[in-house]
């Protein structure tokens, strides 16, 4: 397979059609990654220990908040972790349709544009994923929940081992490492599942045998590719990164200095400057991550096609249409 061929035909559809980058950004929605967050964690141990750290309203603001950590109950703390819980749950459902719709639109017009059609509409697009939508989300969620469920068997038994035993958190590093390797080709191997039960209107269970095979018989080829997609995805999407980790970076190195300045209102000061240079960077970072994503499938959905279709055999018309 030629891949210059397909990482630079790729980038001309989702240029020449960038409708896709719509797509692109639905489907980002659920392509998110968690990130860590450190809070300040004020403790009482002296009665002057404030005194000398953080400024007076600094000091009302951290008494402040443990009186009223004192004073809750512990059932409204449980409503409020169901809350959490709940909208974080009905957020998750919102980000797995948008995603699926982007998914869907994304291979979709991949494959429309290599059969000629020469201008895409969100419209059309849309309407012609109708049918493939629920077993897109179905395999998606199937495959996310078994693979929570093994997790869940092989990690947490590991896990309690590896925090009573010290020999047991040396066991759990090399088990990681195997699995991250094997978890990232079980990725690819998904991904082609989802290209085919759209591309060739498959069934769950036969569109995850055919992604299975197509991945088998060119294994090398998918490797090169998930290298060069994954790599390079890594490095563009850290690229996009870096202004809002420069945003986290300085909020919280202004509102550390704000704990300890005389002036009250720093420290919120320093959150709120941050909070809305975030707010400004959101939406490129959203639009960028979009870009990237439309991108990467195209590419995938291009491969996809490459290894499943003869050069001299052109795409069957009921691909245009679909």
């Amino acid at each position: 397979m030629d891949f210059g061929e397909v990482l630079s035909r790729a980038w001309k559809t989702i240029w020449k059609h960038k409708i896709l980058w719509i797509f692109g950004i639905l489907s980002s929605c659920g392509q998110g990654g968690g990130g860590g967050s450190g809070g300040y964690s004020p403790q009482s141990s002296g009665g002057n220990k404030w005194s000398g750290e953080v400024s007076p309203g600094m000091q009302e603001f951290f008494s402040n908040m443990e009186q009223f950590f004192n004073q809750i109950e512990i059932w409204q703390i449980f409503a409020i972790i169901a809350v959490f819980i709940f909208i974080m749950l009905i957020f998750w459902c919102i980000a797995m349709v948008l995603s699926t719709i982007g998914r869907i639109g994304l291979i979709q017009g991949t494959v429309q544009s290599e059969a000629g059609t020469e201008k895409l509409k969100f419209g059309d697009l849309f309407k012609s994923g109708k049918p493939y939508f629920w077993r897109v989300l179905g395999l998606n969620f199937l495959i996310g929940l078994a693979a929570f469920v093994l997790s869940l068997f092989v990690f947490a038994p590991l896990a309690f081992v590896a925090t009573i035993t010290f020999v047991g958190l040396f066991c759990l590093i090399p088990l990681i490492c195997l699995l991250v390797p094997v978890f990232w080709l079980i990725s690819v191997v998904i991904q082609q599942a989802n290209i085919a039960l759209v591309v060739e209107d498959l069934g769950i269970i036969a569109a995850i045998q055919r992604g299975w095979s197509v991945f088998r018989e060119n294994l090398s080829n998918f490797i090169i590719m998930a290298l060069i997609l994954g790599l390079g995805g890594a490095i563009v999407g850290f690229i996009f990164a870096i202004p809002l980790i420069l945003i986290i970076l300085f909020t919280v190195i202004g509102a550390g200095m704000g704990l300890t300045s005389e002036v009250g209102f720093t420290f919120g000061r320093g959150l709120l400057a941050g909070g809305l240079a975030f707010l400004f960077y959101l939406p490129i970072l959203t639009f960028l991550s979009g870009v990237l994503q439309a991108y990467i499938q195209s590419a995938w959905t291009l491969t996809y096609l490459r290894l499943t279709t003869s050069p001299d055999e052109p795409l069957e018309e009921e691909l245009a249409t679909a």
